[in-house]
């Protein structure tokens, strides 16, 4: 299974590390958010490698919404879950909820289906910035903090019509960026497509904090940043 050097099962417990959790944004996701750093002081495990887990264990159904209720943190011992009332839960511990799931409608367990679909809309996620971001921030004339960039996962959805063996592709079909003081909320919508034909609709939504007037050079900076940390990982890796 491709997700296998991304996480460590023992005795139920899945636990992600920073540095499996860092490949992973950047390998599959081509997600180059300092948050998911190694050393980052906000470290935690993309959503979308929680995503793809849920994904792996639970199959593929027609229309599943994912919450993203906290960051998971390095090492962090989580157990996923199906419980009485339909919803799967990623807790802790503790009892903490990280994510929770809501699902209907048919499910394949087909490895390569669900594995095609996790890498397509993986793939997609992984664009937020600078690909979407950016013009939505240019044009409502905010930025996140150049310092301390912080976009959050918060929820996202999507409804199949039909699930079939063709490769899926994911294309942005509109976004929005709702400002209120120093909070952003971004929504992309897309569609599915599978041999040239539309198959499904979903949609992401992000939380950008710390917002602050739109500075065009600072921006920049942080793009050529964005592309240099791209270039240096690809020449490692």
């Amino acid at each position: 299974m491709f997700l296998d050097d991304f996480h460590t099962r023992t005795e139920g417990w899945v636990r992600i590390s920073a540095e499996q959790a860092s490949h992973f944004a950047k390998r599959i996701a081509g997600d180059y958010n300092p948050i998911h750093n190694t050393d980052a002081r906000r470290f935690c495990v993309p959503g979308d490698l929680l995503f793809a887990l849920v994904l792996a264990r639970y199959g593929l159904s027609q229309t599943m919404s994912f919450r993203f209720l906290s960051m998971v943190g390095d090492g962090v011992p989580l157990c996923f879950a199906e419980h009485d009332d339909g919803l799967i839960r990623v807790c802790d511990e503790q009892g903490k909820c990280y994510l929770e799931v809501s699902r209907s409608g048919e499910t394949t367990r087909d490895e390569a289906v669900v594995e095609a679909f996790t890498r397509c809309y993986v793939a997609f996620s992984g664009k937020n910035f600078p690909h979407y971001l950016k013009p939505l921030m240019e044009e409502q004339g905010v930025m996140f903090n150049p310092r301390r960039p912080l976009v959050i996962y918060d929820s996202m959805g999507f409804s199949l019509d039909r699930q079939n063996g063709q490769l899926p592709g994911l294309e942005l079909v509109d976004s929005s960026l709702t400002v209120a003081g120093k909070r952003g909320d971004a929504l992309l919508e897309f569609q599915i497509t599978a041999g040239g034909e539309r198959v499904g609709t979903g949609s992401k939504k992000l939380v950008v904090s710390g917002l602050c007037d739109y500075d065009a050079a600072a921006m920049d900076e942080v793009v050529a940043e964005f592309y240099r940390l791209k270039d240096a990982y690809e020449r490692q890796d």
